[in-house]
């Protein structure tokens, strides 16, 4: 009888080891099937005045931890010098129109139905189980909609990508008044009336990325808690773009800090892609000119890290919410901004041009189970190649109508080399390589700039090189066509 029942309790210890087994066995295999996430951070107007991008003098302790963590492309350049074109090329993967009006133009054929648009990187992302939410500025409109003040669900400017499209406004009544506002709920009727910078004493809630910031963690929480579906969320910051305002607080940081001096400020002689600064210039300026007036050029300058440091504030919050809920172990994150900015440089102040300064802009990346954290990636890269690099990351086919190349490679080795960028604007085009930058204009002028010179993009040695132009004029026009 004794030995019946050890027998019985061997099979039975047996049996639970199988079971054991089996269960670790099918929770692994679930774990190892189990898409990661994706966290995609969209700063507006940041140029790569970081300190974790050689700004010294700049206060990003966020970005720059998280820099820490991935792999930072020092040379990521957009495909066009403004928001909403730069934006359309994130968001779809592909060259596009170079209007602010870009992504609605494509909804436009969406809605009509007359052809087949390609899916957009969420609604990809979407189709392939994700939950994919927006917060704030992801596309251009804040919130994703059309509309006299941004907010008519009617007009959506990225048809079946998002599950929810956020914009919390707070006391700036509607998405286009938190896109352009100042502190307290303060709106822009007109550049003229309102002024280019501001600071104000209080918290980071003064100023619409902190209702933004606020909203992101709530979404983060909900989407963290389903284990059972990976979620796509970006997260769009408004600040540094104008007017520049934020928290004194953050201002107070650069008191008495010595600023670099403004490289090549002066306007360039000869035809190139400068402007007159408009919509900076549209401003109240106290009459002041910053091209004429060093103090005043400080000041802005000042007020700009501050917004820097201010949108950085957010993206520390976003990041330490993703850590606390534990979903950073399985999410790939990215930090982007949609363009670079001149602070004075060529005499311009603000974007639109072909030149570095507008093109510019930082990218980091970072992904579970990564190796090389903290690196320094030099390969030139461009915003196009963010759409193919998830997808590769994630594990989900990468589509054929994505122009650009996936970076996991650079990823596994930062010193991989990385491949030409492309940029437009109405009246040009523009290539960079590792050395040199040419600018084409509709005209057939050239702009040949040599990077490995002092003289950079001051110096148009077109006229020198036409070998090197007629070859990077065949590369460009077959990125393009």
């Amino acid at each position: 009888m004794k030995i019946i029942e050890m027998r019985i309790k061997k099979t039975i210890l047996f049996l639970g080891v199988v079971l054991s087994f089996f269960m670790l066995t099918n929770c692994q295999e679930a774990q190892v099937a189990q898409k990661p996430n994706v966290l995609l951070i969209c700063v507006d107007d940041l140029r790569p005045e970081l300190k974790s991008f050689g700004a010294e003098y700049i206060s990003s302790p966020n970005i720059d931890a998280f820099a820490a963590k991935g792999v930072a492309f020092h040379n990521h350049f957009v495909n066009a010098p403004s928001c909403g074109p730069s934006r359309y090329t994130l968001l779809t993967g592909q060259y596009g129109p170079v209007g602010n009006n870009a992504l609605f133009l494509r909804s436009e054929k969406i809605v009509k139905g007359t052809e087949d648009i390609d899916k957009s990187m969420p609604e990809w992302f979407r189709a392939n189980g994700y939950t994919t939410v927006s917060v704030g500025k992801v596309s251009h409109h804040p919130g994703g909609r059309g509309g006299k003040v941004w907010a008519d669900s009617s007009k959506i400017e990225m048809p079946n990508a998002w599950d929810k499209h956020l914009m919390p406004v707070a006391e700036w009544e509607h998405p286009k008044g938190a896109m352009h506002g100042l502190a307290n709920g303060e709106i822009r009727e007109s550049r003229a009336t309102m002024d280019i910078f501001q600071t104000v004493e209080g918290d980071d809630h003064l100023y619409p990325d902190g209702a933004i910031a606020d909203e992101a963690l709530k979404q983060l929480r909900e989407l963290a808690s389903n284990e059972d579906k990976p979620f796509f969320l970006a997260v769009g910051i408004i600040k540094p773009h104008l007017p520049f305002g934020a928290p004194k607080s953050y201002y107070d940081r650069y008191e008495g800090v010595d600023l670099p001096a403004i490289q090549h400020p002066e306007k360039p002689k000869g035809k190139t892609t400068w402007h007159g600064s408009g919509e900076f210039m549209g401003y109240n300026r106290w009459g002041k000119n910053p091209n004429k007036d060093a103090d005043f050029a400080d000041d802005v300058r000042r007020h700009y890290a501050a917004c820097v440091s201010y949108a950085d504030a957010q993206v520390g919050k976003v990041l330490a919410e993703l850590k606390r809920t534990g979903a950073d172990k399985n999410t790939i994150v990215v930090l982007w901004g949609d363009h670079g900015w001149h602070l004075g440089e060529h005499a311009i102040w603000g974007k639109h041009s072909l030149f570095e300064e507008s093109l510019h802009s930082p990218l980091i990346i970072h992904y579970p189970g990564m190796k090389k954290t903290g690196a320094k990636a030099d390969a030139v890269v461009e915003t196009v190649d963010i759409f193919p690099t998830l997808c590769d990351l994630a594990g989900i086919e990468i589509p054929v109508y994505a122009y650009g190349e996936s970076m996991k490679k650079i990823l596994v080795d930062p010193n991989t080399e990385g491949h030409t960028a492309i940029a437009y604007t109405r009246k040009a085009s523009t290539i960079r390589t590792s050395t040199h930058r040419m600018t084409l204009h509709k005209d057939g002028f050239v702009e040949l700039y040599d990077h490995t010179s002092a003289e950079k993009e001051t110096k148009n040695i077109a006229k020198e090189y036409p070998e090197l132009v007629e070859e990077l004029k065949q590369i460009l026009n077959t990125k393009l066509n």
